[in-house]
């Protein structure tokens, strides 16, 4: 099924983009600040402040990658295929990394001075390692040149393989026995221990990490759409000189 690309498909543009990137930058600048200015705990100290970014990375990490998911079944479905699934899974897919590569790295940071080491197989670890590791082969098989169509089944089907995953690392904590905290949503319970303050910064941090997902799909999206209106201008002109040098040879003959 064709579906003609350009700017209106991508889906962007406008000042309701410009509001969202607003919001979204002003929030997760106001998570940052509010975060630092949290008081540091007795157990962790001023790393306890990562609560703030770390969780919400996390977050935004699971929604892009069931998005993808999401777009993925809506392409497989013969009676919702169109293109444009698949260029919101890619797009998803490729921020989903970004955030899972981020959350990774800041619970590293947050992971050495409390347990002593940067990295240690630990069930919530081990499971967002491999989560990364299978979007970045869903990435990786994406690049390889299939037929547009071709690619987009097989990509789409090992979304939905890869996501999986997602379930696994957020219960990981409830089935084994681990070195990581219970999760960060739990902590938001009356029982909780937890200072209101930290609740109430973790909450805007997973708001502006929602908000800042969706301004750079919403341009991953754009950009994956005019990558396709170039590929197909340009394959457009290929067959434009081939037939044009076909013509001069049977001129000649």
């Amino acid at each position: 099924m064709s579906e003609p690309v350009g700017r209106n498909t991508a889906g962007t543009g406008g000042p309701g983009t410009t509001l969202l990137g607003a919001a979204a930058w002003l929030s997760l600048a106001t998570t940052v600040v509010l975060g630092w200015r949290l008081p540091p705990t007795r157990e962790q100290g001023p790393y306890a402040r990562l609560i703030a970014i770390h969780p919400p990375l996390a977050w935004a990490a699971y929604l892009a990658f069931g998005v993808c998911a999401v777009a993925s079944a809506l392409w497989l479905w013969k009676r919702t295929r169109a293109p444009r699934w698949d260029r919101l899974a890619a797009s998803s897919a490729e921020i989903g990394v970004v955030f899972c590569a981020l959350t990774l790295v800041t619970g590293s940071i947050w992971g050495r001075p409390t347990w002593g080491v940067w990295w240690t197989w630990d069930a919530r670890l081990t499971s967002t390692a491999l989560l990364l590791a299978l979007f970045l082969g869903y990435l990786a098989l994406r690049r390889v040149a299939y037929d547009p169509e071709a690619r987009a089944r097989r990509s789409a089907v090992a979304a939905l393989i890869a996501v999986a995953d997602v379930p696994i690392v957020h219960f990981s904590v409830d089935w084994w026995r681990t070195l990581h905290q219970g999760r960060s949503l739990a902590q938001i319970s009356p029982q909780s221990d937890l200072d209101g303050s930290y609740v109430s910064v973790m909450l805007l941090g997973f708001c502006a990490m929602t908000l800042v997902y969706a301004w750079l799909v919403v341009h991953r999206c754009r950009v994956e759409a005019m990558e396709e209106a170039l590929e197909s201008e340009g394959l457009d002109i290929a067959l434009e000189e081939r037939r044009a040098e076909a013509d001069v040879v049977r001129a000649g003959v």
